[in-house]
């Protein structure tokens, strides 16, 4: 498994590869933006440490260039800048999560693994979570064998949560993700919730949509 870290600040970068390299990761590092991404394309990773603010070209813009390549390495980006609308604005241009410097190293890893999960989802194109299927292909769903019938936005905001699985995610997120742009408003979010709901968790013993008071919504198994 090979990952860059682009990352100007020499030792958040040193720490960060040797974490990696504790548990099996191969590192490679830039401190330049543009040279970062130019390896990116060049070589073949598994995933993308990015800071944000980089000298010659931020990591918003490295960003937005491997997803117009049609690149799909997962994206970590490191920032000091720990607004919403940053957040937001990393994953509407890809990135796969976002995390505030200054950050907990176990946090750090802890992401690292979920990204990998989700990146073998991906791949699969089917996800399960429990007795829960979602074929992102088709884009069908069934839970205990029996089919669930979505329209095209309570879909979207299924996979959404459930390609994050474990990761709460705020109404200003689901936001961005689900309606893209969209005019859109947090009581628009509750009300797809509680449909989906309705449909996915009602009948079943287990409930898989949990509401973070204050913050937002997570889909997570009962394993979890």
């Amino acid at each position: 498994m090979r990952a860059l870290i682009v990352e100007d600040d020499a030792g958040i970068s040193s720490v960060v590869r040797r974490g990696l390299e504790s548990v099996g990761w191969s590192v490679d590092t830039r401190a330049d933006g543009r040279k970062g991404l130019e390896l990116a394309l060049e070589e073949e990773f598994q995933l993308l440490i990015l800071d944000v603010m980089l000298p010659s070209m931020d990591g918003f813009r490295i960003c937005e260039e491997l997803r117009m390549r049609r690149r799909k390495t997962p994206i970590l980006m490191l920032t000091a800048r720990d607004t919403t609308q940053d957040k937001v604005k990393g994953l509407d241009l890809g990135a796969d999560d976002y995390l505030a410097k200054p950050f907990d190293f176990d946090e750090l890893m802890a992401r690292v693994r979920a990204l990998m999960r989700r990146d073998r989802v991906h791949r699969s194109r089917v996800i399960h979570i429990d007795n829960l299927e979602i074929d992102t292909t088709q884009r069908t769903v069934t839970r205990g064998g029996g089919d669930i019938g979505l329209s095209r936005r309570e879909y979207d905001l299924l996979e959404a949560l459930a390609t994050r699985e474990g990761r709460v995610l705020t109404r200003e997120i689901i936001q961005e993700v689900v309606w893209n742009g969209e005019p859109a408003y947090s009581n628009n979010v509750d009300a797809y919730i509680k449909m989906l709901r309705k449909k996915v968790d009602a009948d079943f013993e287990v409930k898989l949509i949990h509401t973070i008071r204050g913050v937002g919504y997570v889909m997570r198994g009962p394993e979890a």
